[in-house]
């Protein structure tokens, strides 16, 4: 069965589900009132440089600065002059209309960025020595207008040297703000098209990894060289652009340097912090990013939305409009294809592997674990084929798990302890085949250990599917658990034995409680409450109140 793409639009939010072989791979999200802002392109001001961090923060006109570590920033730039067109001003879309700024107190935010975020994920390299990675390439929505990953910063280049507080640069957001942390942006400024990644910062010309054929990757490398325009510029070749014509590849050219030309235009006059670009929406990426001819059908369930869709195939890939269909049947479109049942269970904690084993993924502030368990599965033969096949199948779910959930940065992966050494290897080879063919986010995996362990890192560019749809659980704040009914029923009474803390005319004590608790109090520790009033010479009236969670309580005396 080709993948499909389902498209689910309302006025509040847009939903974009990948399905491959009617299995949920991949799921994207983005509603109006907080729609992503990676891609986007400002004119930042600097706020604060800290040589210890080798960073900076720069206003871009939202609540928290923004952050650029200097492997982030294009040395060579030093002048926002330098990075403007002389080429010819054009009318900018009402979509780069300025947005005001809002100055931010630096100092907090620096405690909020952790060394991590300096050293950990932004270090992510990926590439053949011939294309510089690109996030985005090969349909990689989240990330799609993001361009490659710097060069290492220059040794002896220090970035006070090159940056100041309160200078203006041009910067392009490559990870949204998450939690208590600002975004993260780079001055390695890309613009996505169909075909091809424009970077006007730099002069190297790249071909995606994924185009094998050496012969081919040359003739694409040759073409671009030449239709480079003479202001030059870099470029890197996507995967769709497989045997494509030099006619095609011109427009695409054409498209991206004018839509720079407007960038650079628009940022001579505006003042810092201030929005030059704004990056497509979610249904606009879609068609650029993921409909390509792995694609049999894609569906929409909105006439609007379907005709914006045919509309912009008829100029990006003309061949593909006959696979765009509107859904039209009364039953919601996600639960026609069972996307619906399949987020809900991509939330849980716990995820069933067919042989009758189970994962269960755990998430935490510094990592993901992941932990590997038989479960009913009892295998054939002996032990060891058991555990094999348990941790074969759970090597291939785990990477279908992180991508659909969009889980990134460190992740821990216990497998069940194999003693064979050929065994951890065929897991750990397993693991690496599923990232290398079904995910596309940069990934790095270690040797497995002789515990079952695994450590991996992958890249993170947005919010998890967690993150996204949920929020913590106002009883247990987020931590998974909550006093029991026992345990705050001893807490209560401890408190009302205390008569000196009630005054001299009290007669009574009211305790106000949730109804389990109530109930434990008044059924299993009626006996104590007996012996407590004849202590304190109070009556203790027990009282359930509906709307009280189960930890919360109020003692009033009377």
């Amino acid at each position: 069965m080709k993948k499909q793409i389902v498209l689910n639009c309302t006025p509040q939010e847009t939903r974009v589900a990948i399905l491959e072989a009617g299995e949920l791979a991949e799921i994207y999200i983005e509603r109006l009132r907080s729609r992503g802002i990676v891609g986007n392109i400002y004119k930042a001001r600097v706020q604060r440089v800290l040589p210890g961090m080798q960073a900076a923060f720069v206003d871009i006109g939202f609540e928290k600065a923004a952050f650029l570590h200097a492997s982030d920033f294009l040395h060579e730039i030093t002048e926002l002059a330098s990075l403007v067109s002389a080429s010819p001003s054009e009318e900018t879309s009402p979509a780069g209309d300025e947005i005001g700024g809002a100055e931010t107190e630096t100092d907090a935010a620096v405690e909020e960025f952790s060394v991590d975020s300096v050293n950990g994920e932004s270090e992510d390299e990926a590439g053949d020595g011939d294309a510089a990675p690109v996030q985005g390439d090969d349909a990689t929505a989240e990330a799609s207008a993001v361009g490659p990953r710097p060069r290492r910063r220059a040794k002896g280049v220090p970035l006070e040297t090159k940056l100041s507080r309160g200078q203006e640069i041009l910067v392009q957001v490559s990870k949204e703000p998450m939690g208590t942390k600002g975004s993260r942006v780079t001055s390695y400024i890309s613009l996505a098209g169909r075909y091809l990644v424009f970077m006007p910062t730099t002069n190297h010309i790249g071909v995606s990894r994924r185009i094998a054929e050496e012969q081919e990757r040359k003739r694409l490398k040759d073409l671009v060289m030449s239709l480079r325009p003479p202001e030059g510029g870099g470029f890197i070749v996507r995967t769709v652009c497989e045997g494509l014509s030099k006619r095609e590849i011109q427009a695409d050219i054409n498209f991206l340097t004018r839509q720079w030309d407007r960038i650079a235009r628009k940022s001579e006059s505006a003042v810092a912090p201030a929005m030059l670009y704004y990056d497509l929406d979610q249904v606009q990426r879609t068609v650029r990013d993921l409909l390509t001819p792995e694609v049999g059908r894609m569906w929409v369930d909105s006439p609007h939305e379907h005709q914006r869709i045919l509309e912009l195939v008829e100029t990006l890939a003309p061949r593909l409009k006959g696979r765009i269909a509107l859904y039209e049947d009364a039953e919601p479109i996600f639960a026609h294809f069972a996307i619906e049942a399949q987020i809900d269970k991509a939330l849980e904690r716990k995820v069933w592997l067919k042989s009758g084993g189970y994962l269960v993924i755990e998430r935490t502030e510094a990592l993901t674990a992941v932990d590997v368990n038989t479960g009913r599965y009892v295998g054939k033969k002996d032990q060891d084929e058991t555990i094999l096949r348990t941790n074969l199948e759970a090597a291939e779910e785990v990477v279908r798990q992180l991508r659909l959930r969009n889980i990134g940065g460190l992740i821990i992966i216990d497998f069940i302890d194999m003693e064979k050494a050929a065994d951890r290897h065929g897991v750990y080879d397993t693991l690496q085949e599923a990232v290398r063919q079904k995910d596309k986010a940069q990934t790095k995996i270690l040797k497995i250990s002789e515990l079952g362990l695994v450590e991996m890192t992958r890249k993170r560019s947005r919010e998890s599917l967690e993150q996204l749809l949920c929020s913590p659980c106002p009883h247990c704040e987020g931590t998974g658990h909550a006093k029991s009914a026992a345990t705050v029923s001893y807490e209560i009474l401890r408190k009302v034995q205390h008569a000196s803390a009630f005054p001299a005319e009290t007669s009574r004590v009211l305790v106000k409680t949730s109804p389990a608790v109530a109930a434990f109090l008044s059924d299993s520790e009626s006996r104590v409450l007996d012996q407590i009033e004849k202590a304190i010479a109070k009556r203790i009236i027990i009282k359930a109140q509906e709307t009280f969670r189960l930890g919360q309580y109020e003692i009033v005396a009377q």
